[in-house]
């Protein structure tokens, strides 16, 4: 039991003053197997809380629907087993690189830019999730014995908009839900931010990546007592596909968290580990200074350049973010670190014995064909990640027209008559050929990833404008979704497999691969050559590949992993010629 407090300079435990060494670690981008060895991680560079968000879409994926709720509740116990404290960041938006940041795309795409507001039905959304979500989190708090010490209000609301009763409903939802625990905002250290994401009697916190003074001294300017904290510090950065991988030299990370740490400060690492996007969860980034440029897809690697990598392995930072913290200890000795992970070692090759084509696999996985005179967007026919095929015929007679898509998010791959005639990868396109009249054109459309922060988050996902053909639009457009969560051991069971097609062809390409009983850890799946697409192992998704890079191989969770044989699923999208072998192992 316990008394957590803000006071005016210090956060208080008891009456005493605490500082906090936080890092974040979100549940739901380590397997469960790894929490444990995870936090005791934490605990053994120096830190003495950890910090998590929740992503609602992850756990509602249908409106009503759902899912292991109670992961966070367990994650909250492990971590108290582990010594640490906890801050939950609930959202309901948590952006986290994550799908739509965090909220679910049945709720934005009918509410469109009335989501993150002060909107009635959105509200009651909000409280309704709530309502099914804190109560574990309230029976955690540190005064019932628990390690939460504080909750967040909503997520650098700052950055987005200035619905300062939107912000007010969600601190009264949290004091209704039973969380007594000090309530925060966090916002970059700029005036129009914190103006926008601040509440009055709420504690404001920073995020930032340097200058640790100039940002708390804005701060000050807004919140002239209470305890400094710095709720991110972005000791390194997410990878986008196609870019390159980011890094960031560990010296100058320790410098600037020995600089929060001379200014007073609390702190949160973000992140400590940063663990993986199983699952198609990633989210995207629109490019440009204002996020309303290109889109920029987020990699499944949540490796972030942190201190613990991808695999829960001390880095460098690891070493230099550990000295610095050992200071602030309260003179006790630092915790040994808990065995490193097991790599899975050698390469194991996996055989493929079947492969089906992606109308074969719609068929069997498919949701249900609905035709309207527009396109239907991926909202509206109920798909989260995944893809969905439209068709639509072109009447005749008539001559050979441009086939253009307006509006398209986010690639789609074109087949006329059967045939495929091109990609189309931007948000205005059309095929280099012309398209007689007559003909059956289908556009398989794959979302890369919903984008979570800026003004355009919960954009709809598909081709959200029309289908052209010369100036005029071709209505009577039907459209089917593919859901990745369709992809189920007993699903795949009833997918009609021929002979194993060639590396790298567009379709489901089912294989296997026999293991040692070792007892790793960890392993690295690679498909070299390989286009674009999605892994599952033992029916687990491990997440999209793609070639472009940077990231090259997929992180498979040992547990996910057996002895004998192990059964894996390659969903190429994309389609890529001369590709190798797919690999399991070091």
């Amino acid at each position: 039991m316990g008394d957590f407090t803000v006071g005016d300079e210090d956060f208080l435990l008891d009456g005493r003053p605490v500082r906090l060494l936080s890092g974040a670690l979100h549940y739901f981008r380590v397997h469960e197997s790894q929490w444990g060895h995870r936090l005791a991680m934490l605990r053994a560079m120096g830190l003495n809380c950890v910090e998590t968000y929740v992503p609602w879409n992850l756990h509602e994926p249908r409106p009503g629907v759902h899912e292991d709720v109670a992961a966070l509740g367990r994650f909250l116990d492990a971590a108290d087993a582990a010594g640490l404290w906890a801050i939950v960041r609930p959202g309901p938006y948590i952006c986290a690189e994550w799908e739509n940041g965090g909220l679910p795309h049945w709720l934005t795409g009918p509410l469109g830019r009335r989501a993150r507001t002060n909107d009635a039905e959105y509200l009651a959304h909000v409280d309704r999730w709530f309502g099914v979500l804190l109560p574990q989190v309230a029976e955690r708090q540190i005064d019932r014995g628990g390690p939460v010490l504080m909750v967040q209000v909503e997520n650098e609301y700052g950055s987005y908009g200035t619905d300062r009763g939107y912000l007010a409903h969600l601190a009264g939802l949290l004091r209704d839900c039973g969380i007594a625990v000090p309530l925060f905002t966090s916002d970059g250290p700029e005036d129009h931010m914190l103006t926008g994401g601040s509440l009055p009697g709420v504690l404001a916190t920073a995020n930032f990546g340097s200058g640790a003074r100039e940002g708390f001294e804005v701060l000050r300017r807004h919140q002239p007592s209470g305890p400094l904290m710095c709720m991110e510090f972005w000791c390194g950065w997410f990878d986008h596909w196609g870019a390159e991988h980011v890094v960031r030299d560990a010296g100058d990370a320790a410098a600037t968290l020995r600089e929060i740490l001379e200014c007073g400060a609390s702190v949160n690492l973000y992140m400590a580990h940063g663990g993986t996007n199983f699952a198609g969860w990633s989210g995207a980034n629109r490019a440009g200074e204002l996020h309303l440029g290109a889109l920029e897809p987020t990699a499944t690697s949540y490796d972030y350049d942190a201190p613990i990598d991808e695999a829960g392995r001390p880095t460098e930072k690891f070493w230099r973010f550990r000295e610095v913290l050992a200071e602030y200890q309260d003179g006790r000795a630092l915790p040994e670190l808990p065995p490193l992970p097991a790599e899975l070692t050698d390469s194991h090759t996996i055989r493929t014995d079947g492969w089906a084509s992606l109308p074969d696999v719609l068929d069997v996985l498919g949701g249900a064909e609905c035709e309207g005179p527009v396109p239907a967007t991926f909202e509206e026919v109920g798909v989260d990640r995944g893809l969905v095929r439209y068709r639509v015929d072109v009447p005749a007679p008539r001559q050979p027209y441009a086939l253009g898509v307006l509006g398209l998010r986010d690639v789609a791959t074109v087949y006329v008559d059967g045939v495929r005639a091109g990609v189309l990868d931007t948000q205005d396109a059309a095929l280099p050929e012309p398209v007689p009249g007559g003909a059956v054109v289908e556009l398989w459309v794959e979302s890369l990833g919903r984008v979570n922060y800026g003004p355009r988050g919960g954009e709809s996902k598909g081709i959200t404008g029309g289908v052209l053909h010369e100036r005029q639009y071709l209505h009577g457009v039907r459209a089917r979704g593919l859901r990745l969560d369709a992809f189920s051991v007993p699903g795949v069971a009833k997918v009609p497999f021929a002979v194993a097609g060639s590396a790298g062809t567009v379709g489901l390409h089912r294989g296997a691969v026999d293991l040692p009983s070792t007892g790793a850890s960890f392993a690295w799946l690679r498909l070299p050559g390989w286009g674009r697409g999605f892994v599952w192992v033992n029916g687990f998704c491990v997440g999209r590949y793609w070639g472009v890079g940077p990231q090259r191989g997929l992180y498979v969770p040992g547990a996910v992993l057996r002895g004998g044989c192990n059964e894996v699923w390659v969903l190429e999208l994309a389609g890529a010629e001369g590709a190798g072998p797919v690999t399991l192992g070091a």
